[in-house]
């Protein structure tokens, strides 16, 4: 595949000097700022001139033409491409991996353009997907519809990440990418950090990867640092608005904790006419509004979801077990809350800020649901949380369960496994 890149930005100065150091022979990551993979955070959260746009590294015109969606957009859903985790982290790669993106959503998928919005390499490089994405972020009242998550494509923008994340963490110069085009897509359409999701929250997938995922707290409290985001403006818990055009474990999920109020449901995951009766003959039973698309609002969840712990059996118990096990946690959907899902449990807490009890109450059903909790977000506060260091015991080493009726405040994911500065990884011969 061959390709004649343009480094000189339209926009100022900055890819003008990316360019010359391109035709110069330099690789891009020797670029200060210009892969936007540095840690620091831009003096204008709002610029934009680190995203390359389609003119400019030679994407193809759109098949037909783009819609756009006026004042929709609010929230940033992210993905992984399931590519190989290639590498080579030049410009030049990155070029290469938006185009095989473009053409595997238009000649094989058929779509009318690349599906998703933006996309980060490897190397940390950020790129414009869909023809006027990047003119749409920089005006901040609109967004082109695009194809990259079900349900999604008219209220959120979607950010492809170049690798496969299952098990393995993405590179630094990605992540610390992907927290610049997120602050920027916040501040650009006016949205806080909490409102950072996955595709598996919304689609039946396992994008972006649970390694990638277990990220995402940290992620989320970057950006809201970057944002200079009031904490008093972060709910305590940010449930997801499923509905009809959502699938997967969330879904599951749901239809679980539909049964232990009386319904009979098939936990199959597919949001369809029986699921959507249950849910809206819950809300009404519970006086809550109802919409025709079943959307699951904030006091519909709370009021669905039970507190459970050690010993219980039941639906409720199958559905944390369901989706904590498709976020590779170590437990099996067996309808008992063993020691096992008691372990599952205690390391979701504390990924999410949350007071470690073993106990699902409705703050940790909220983080496994997708939903994102305001503990998420305690070093706003100065209080100690995502930025100290975890080591998460293996359920053999844990003593027994005997904590406190009010449980214990854990540590959270370290910062450190993403480098502050970060360089490029070495290649091993051979592998």
């Amino acid at each position: 595949m061959s390709f004649e890149p343009v480094y000189i930005s339209r926009r100022n100065a900055l890819r003008a000097g990316a360019g010359a150091a391109a035709v110069a022979g330099l690789g891009a990551g020797q670029l200060a700022g210009a892969s936007g993979a540095s840690a620091a955070a831009p003096a204008d959260l709002s610029d934009t001139a680190y995203i390359m746009s389609c003119d400019e590294w030679g994407a193809r015109p759109p098949a037909g033409e783009l819609s756009t969606r006026t004042g929709s957009t609010r929230r940033i859903v992210v993905h992984h491409m399931a590519f190989p985790n290639t590498m080579d982290f030049s410009m030049e790669a990155a070029i290469a991996c938006a185009e095989r993106v473009q053409y595997i959503h238009m000649d094989k998928n058929g779509w009318s353009d690349t599906g998703n919005h933006f996309s980060i390499s490897r190397g940390g490089h950020v790129l414009e997907g869909r023809h006027g994405s990047l003119d749409a972020l920089e005006d901040g009242g609109y967004q082109i519809v695009s194809a990259h998550a079900v349900g999604q494509n008219t209220q959120s923008i979607g950010i492809e990440n170049e690798g496969t994340y299952i098990d393995e963490l993405p590179t630094g110069k990605l992540w610390w990418s992907l927290v610049q085009l997120s602050t920027t897509i916040c501040t650009q359409y006016g949205f806080g950090a909490q409102n950072i999701t996955g595709h598996w929250d919304w689609n039946n997938t396992q994008c972006p990867g649970a390694k990638f995922y277990s990220t995402f707290p940290l992620l989320r409290l970057h950006v809201a640092k970057r944002l200079g985001q009031d904490p008093s403006t972060i709910p305590a818990r940010t449930w997801p608005d499923t509905f009809t055009s959502c699938a997967g474990a969330t879904v599951r999920t749901l239809q679980h904790l539909l049964n232990t109020q009386g319904f009979n449901l098939v936990a199959d995951g597919a949001f369809g006419p029986a699921t959507l009766a249950a849910v809206r003959a819950f809300q009404t039973a519970h006086g809550f509004p109802t919409a025709s698309d079943g959307t699951m609002t904030g006091p519909t969840w709370e009021a669905l979801a039970p507190e459970i712990g050690m010993g219980a059996t039941g639906s409720a118990v199958l559905g944390v077990q369901s989706i904590l096990a498709t976020k590779l946690y170590a437990v099996k959907a067996t309808g008992t809350f063993d020691r096992a899902t008691w372990v599952a449990v205690a390391k979701l807490q504390a990924l999410h800020g949350l007071r470690v009890t073993g106990r699902v109450d409705l703050s940790t059903w909220c983080a496994a649901l997708g939903g994102v909790v305001e503990e998420n977000f305690r070093g706003l506060k100065g209080q100690a949380g995502l930025e100290s260091e975890l080591v998460v015991p293996e359920a053999e080493t844990l003593p027994p369960v005997t904590l406190a009726a009010d449980g214990v405040v854990a540590s959270d994911a370290p910062a450190t496994q993403f480098e502050e500065f970060p360089v490029d990884q070495d290649v091993q011969e051979g592998l």
